[in-house]
């Protein structure tokens, strides 16, 4: 499972990356807006990495133990 620390810390990019997005929008600074859109994405895939992981390690330990049983 991946840390709760780390998908905190996700949750949070994701959210000031909305704000960063959104200030840029309402101000017209589209750098600004960028800026924010590639917080979010960053944050996403960095979730979606944490995920993968989660079930690689699952289905490794899956087998470990299916090894272990024939054993």
């Amino acid at each position: 499972m991946a840390d709760l620390k780390d998908k905190f810390k996700n949750k949070k990019d994701e959210m000031v990356g909305k704000t960063n997005e959104e200030v840029g929008k309402a101000t017209g600074d589209e750098s600004q807006e960028l800026k924010g859109k590639l917080q979010q994405k960053k944050a996403e895939l960095k979730e979606d990495f944490e995920e993968a992981k989660d079930k690689a390690a699952g289905k490794i330990n899956d087998a470990w133990d299916k090894k272990e049983k024939e054993s």
